[in-house]
């Protein structure tokens, strides 16, 4: 009798705990294809879901209508006792909030419970960067192999034209127009820009494609399109090659481009154009990293600068 009760109480569980997995896939597909999100964004998304699932299988919650506001400061907590960042914990909150307001449009739940809960503060820090002479010594060639031709190759694209590591990997032969001087670039949520590209990221590009004969742009020694983990890492090593101490990473490219291109252009809006930025306020990092760039300007042209 009490190993039926068991089984009867473990099956009820189970079923419950399937309900709630196929409610957040639902939104993850909702996600993917009515709001048309990046599958990074779904990703992470499903990751941070998948949190919230296990937290409300530990407090007994059959439906997702019975977490309370109480349960997500619970939630949030947690969180924050694991060490994860503030950034992170507003990403998950995001999630959650964004999830339960979904549920709540399809009648699914009678309230979305983390509407009221607090977003944790970002700490003001800075994208880490490199300067000009790194960027020289990543992009000197040794030699004219096919590898470094590549390696170099990708280097240059990504600073020339500010790309994400993601949307340099998605890059096709056909995205380029060599002639014009432009790349054409997928960026976040599909949405499509015309980059330009530097003198020398097209010399390179030339060299490289001579001995090129697969649709992808970038790819690895069986042709096949070449993985982000596999570019970080080239960067990586690369940097390590020509005596960069710091950890060198992709996304360091971007920054550098963004303020490089900012610290001669002294123009924010041409910056997001160039980076693909949605918003401004992503853009408005960088006006920091100019700050002392500004500064000498000004010493040497307002007129009430000290002389």
């Amino acid at each position: 009798m009490q190993r039926s009760l068991l089984i009867l109480i473990w099956t009820k569980n189970k079923k419950t705990s399937t309900i709630l997995q196929n409610q957040i896939k639902q939104f993850i597909d909702y996600l993917d294809i009515e709001r048309n999100y990046s599958k990074n964004t779904q990703k992470s998304y499903a990751r941070d879901l998948a949190k919230l699932h296990i937290f409300a299988k530990s407090k007994s919650i059959n439906s997702w209508d019975e977490l309370t506001d109480d349960d997500v400061n619970l939630f949030v907590m947690g969180l924050r006792h694991s060490s994860i960042s503030s950034r992170s914990i507003r990403r998950h909150l995001s999630a959650v909030r964004g999830f339960l307001t979904y549920l709540l449009n399809h009648n699914l739940i009678t309230k979305n419970c983390a509407v009221g809960i607090k977003t944790p503060k970002l700490d003001a820090t800075l994208p880490d960067t490199l300067n000009y002479e790194n960027i020289l010594q990543l992009l000197k060639l040794k030699s004219n192999s096919w590898i470094e031709l590549r390696d170099v190759a990708i280097i240059e694209v990504i600073y020339s034209c500010g790309l994400r590591v993601s949307e340099a990997v998605g890059l096709n032969v056909d995205d380029l127009d060599l002639n014009q001087g432009f790349v054409k670039v997928l960026g976040k949520g599909n949405k499509m820009r015309h980059v330009p590209l530097g003198e020398s990221a097209k010399n390179v590009l030339d060299k490289y494609l001579v001995k090129h004969n697969a649709r992808a742009l970038f790819v690895n020694k069986n042709t096949s399109r070449i993985s982000v983990r596999s570019v970080q890492n080239i960067v990586k090593k690369r940097a390590q090659s020509v005596g960069i101490e710091i950890n060198v990473y992709p996304h360091m490219l971007r920054h550098a481009a963004a303020t490089h291109f900012l610290q001669s252009s002294h123009d924010l809006r041409s910056t997001q154009e160039f980076l693909g930025h949605k918003s401004i306020k992503s853009t408005q990092v960088y006006t920091h990293l100019d700050f002392l760039e500004l500064s000498k300007v000004y010493d040497k042209c307002h007129p009430r600068a000290k002389k």
